[in-house]
């Protein structure tokens, strides 16, 4: 499941010539064609499922244009359906349009201005479909899984986990920020028999200077000036459980090497105390390559031989895109259940995000990206809102005249009396859609002139 932009094209048409043609030069643009002589033929191809568009000329032997239309709605009521027509069926067109049709062009058309049209109903179509899965995706039991996501290095990455789960073997998980390091520590423990013991979580960067060793060794008291009790420190809390260090990369050397006696002898010795034994399992991350930091001298090489008996990487999101639904619907429904509202369906302008944005900050951003959009901003992120592209009846029709009258002076040279008589219209009648829709017949004279 992803945001993929469909690129099917059913192309309905009785004319063989102008059907072969019109198919090779959207097969060029790289669209996905098929070919129906007649809608009887289309109507046994495209069911609710098609990720698409229908194009169908309006008038046609047996089934017409208008009828394949309303059998396509009671279908799939979200399935565009682009109407090819004469001049003279313009009217025809525009009932077709009152009657659920997403556009239509006349013949002869402008490629570019069916390309335009088509691209505009496959992106609706795309988001119909979007919101079909993420509606799908928000009532399906496996979301309250760790580590969503039907990639291929997702599922290797819970297989991997299932298998480790109940090893005696130490872990290190490697990864960017915000990717889910501590989600994947959290299922080695929770899958494993250590998960009825704590799991305890040390983030080696948030750890106070200075206090470093007492927060993760402890200290008896009167270890130092101001020790007035017995503390226990991390390590020892995550007896017969797990230890995560996150960010281990941030440990100073010198703590460094009193982790190292931990991690070969289990054992821990507080700050003016005698050693203990544990029976603990130790799980690292970092979000940089800790090769580098040796080679910098800032890790210890010992150390991270220590820690690397297994390595697991964490992929971020932009390397496994078609998780992206999955994710999005798991926390956009638990966000908007926070504001006891229901999740709101996917906007264009959203679902473009979704599509084009890096995120750098990984699923966490994911996360902080889906309560925006749960909350109702009308402006998520930086995500304008937009309209819907074809605009209502009123919005279609003016932009078909437009860009016929366009048309119609390109082919004319601005000449005004040659396209009156080829719209046939009055010349005042034409000079007010001029100006209505902005065109200038000068602009269309000095084209050709120059």
């Amino acid at each position: 499941m992803d945001f993929a932009q469909p690129k099917a094209v059913a192309l309905v048409d009785d004319d063989d010539d102008f059907r072969e043609a019109l198919s090779e030069r959207l097969t060029l643009e790289g669209f996905e064609v098929s070919a129906y002589p007649s809608a009887e033929a289309a109507l046994k191809a495209v069911d609710a499922g098609f990720a698409g568009v229908v194009v169908s000329d309006l008038r046609m032997p047996g089934l017409d244009g208008r009828q394949l239309l309303a059998r396509l709605q009671a279908i799939d009521e979200g399935l565009p359906v682009l109407m090819i027509t004469g001049h003279g069926d313009i009217a025809d067109a525009v009932e077709a349009l009152r009657h659920g049709a997403y556009d239509f062009v006349a013949k002869p058309f402008a490629f570019e201005r069916l390309l335009d049209s088509l691209n505009r109903a496959l992106e609706k179509r795309a988001l119909v479909l979007d919101n079909r899965r993420l509606a799908a995706a928000q009532s399906d039991a496996g979301l309250e899984l760790p580590l969503l996501g039907s990639s291929e290095t997702m599922a290797r990455l819970r297989a991997t986990i299932a298998q480790l789960a109940d090893a005696r073997l130490d872990v290190l998980i490697e990864g960017e920020t915000g990717v889910g390091k501590e989600v994947v520590a959290r299922a080695l423990h929770n899958g494993g028999r250590r998960r009825i013991h704590p799991f305890v979580a040390v983030n080696c960067g948030a750890l106070p200077e200075g206090l470093i060793e007492s927060e993760l060794f402890g200290h008896e008291p009167g270890a130092f000036p101001g020790a007035t009790r017995r503390r226990i420190g991390h390590i020892e809390q995550s007896h017969r459980g797990t230890l995560f260090l996150d960010e281990i990369e941030s440990m100073p050397t010198a703590v460094q090497v009193k982790l190292l006696r931990v991690i070969e002898e289990r054992e821990v010795q507080p700050i003016g105390g005698a050693a203990k034994t544990l029976d603990l399992r130790i799980l690292a991350s970092s979000k940089i390559d800790l090769e580098d930091a040796i080679r910098a001298g800032a890790f210890r090489e010992d150390l991270y031989y220590r820690l690397n008996v297994v390595k697991l990487r964490v992929a971020p999101l932009r390397e496994r895109r078609e998780d992206m639904p999955l994710l999005f619907a798991h926390f956009l429904r638990r966000a908007a259940a926070r504001e006891d509202r229901s999740a709101p369906g996917l906007t264009a302008a959203v679902r473009r995000h979704l599509l084009e944005h890096d995120w750098p900050g990984n699923v966490r951003e994911l996360v902080h990206f889906a309560e925006r959009v749960a909350a109702g901003l009308t402006d998520p992120g930086g995500v304008g809102v937009v309209e819907e592209e074809a605009g209502g009846l009123t919005e279609r029709v003016a932009r078909y005249e437009a860009e016929l009258i366009r048309e119609t002076l390109e082919r004319c040279d601005g000449d005004v009396t040659a396209v009156t008589e080829a719209l046939r219209l009055p010349r005042k009648t034409l000079y007010d859609k001029l100006q209505k829709h902005g065109l200038k017949p000068a602009d269309f004279r000095r084209r050709r002139e120059g």
